[in-house]
Parts: structure tokens; C-alpha cells; sequence
């Protein structure tokens, strides 16, 4: 029987389940539009492609081949990248114990910076960046007169079935 896991691993875990469903929630949203507005679909890949980058990193691979701002063009791209972040971060997590959320990697960024950080600070930029953004999807629906899905955290926490 394995011990059980820390405060910080379980925070970070339900961020992170956190995260799936909010981008599933907006996938199926979007599903259900007989138009996908461009600004927001571009907006989706761009976290689920920062999502990957991250996780790649992290896992010590470049993750330089992956495109920011060229993400995933279709909604069903988005799905099944979004399905692969999901299980890959689900991975981390569970190989990870204190010692590896809070030792460095080195990767560099997008224009090839050199940076150390921590795991712990890179699973909350990544947290962090998805809600931003997500934000920025509703904010752009909501100028094309359609209705935002919430993804909020508080939402999420009161689902019972999450």
C-alpha cells in the first residue's frame, strides 16, 4: 500500500482535474454552436498547446516543435489534445512526490531563454494561464451574443460528480 499522497500533490491534482474539466467544458460548448467564433477556438489551442510545452518540459523533452499560437485548428483536435494533457499530467502527478514538485527543470522558453523553475511553480503558471485565458473565451463569446460556460474554480469545487 502506497503512503498517502502530500497536501501539495493533492492541491496540484485537483488543479489539475480542474483544468481537464474546464476544457471540456468549453469543447462541448463550443460542440453545441452551429458557428465556432475564430477568436475563441485559437484561444483554446493556445492553452492546450501550453499545456503540452509544459508537460514536455517538464518531462525534460524540447518542446520547442510545438506551435503557441498555431495550435490545433479543429475542435476535435482541441478534444483530443485536451484528453492528452489530461492523462499526461494525471502521470506526472502520480510519479511525483514532494521532493520532485519542487525540484528545478531547465528548459527554454519560446524565444529561447535559458530558465530553471520549479515543478510546483510551473504546474501553477499552468493553472494559472488556462483560467486567464479561459476568461479571455468567455469575454469573446459573449461579444459574439453567446453565452460563456462557466469554468470557474468555485463550480467546479461545487460539481459534485468532479
Amino acid at each position: 500500500m502506497s503512503a498517502p499522497d502530500s497536501v501539495q500533490k493533492e492541491y496540484f491534482r485537483r488543479l489539475f482535474r480542474h483544468a481537464s474539466w474546464a476544457d471540456k467544458r468549453i469543447i462541448t460548448a463550443l460542440r453545441q454552436r452551429n458557428r465556432i467564433p475564430e477568436k475563441p477556438l485559437a484561444l483554446l489551442g493556445h492553452i492546450l498547446a501550453a499545456e503540452k510545452v509544459w508537460l514536455m518540459r517538464i518531462n525534460g523533452t524540447d518542446g520547442q516543435t510545438v506551435k503557441l499560437w498555431h495550435p490545433p485548428t479543429g475542435l476535435e483536435e482541441c478534444a483530443a489534445l485536451a484528453e492528452e494533457n489530461a492523462a499526461g499530467y494525471g502521470e506526472l502527478l502520480d510519479m511525483l512526490d514532494d521532493s520532485g514538485l519542487n525540484a528545478a527543470v531547465a528548459y527554454r522558453n519560446s524565444t529561447g531563454k535559458a530558465y530553471n523553475t520549479s515543478v510546483s511553480d510551473i504546474l501553477t503558471h499552468v493553472a494559472l494561464h488556462g483560467s486567464y485565458h479561459r476568461g479571455q473565451i468567455a469575454s469573446f463569446l459573449r461579444l459574439e451574443g453567446l453565452e460563456p460556460v462557466n469554468t470557474d474554480y468555485i463550480t467546479f469545487v461545487r460539481d459534485k460528480d468532479v
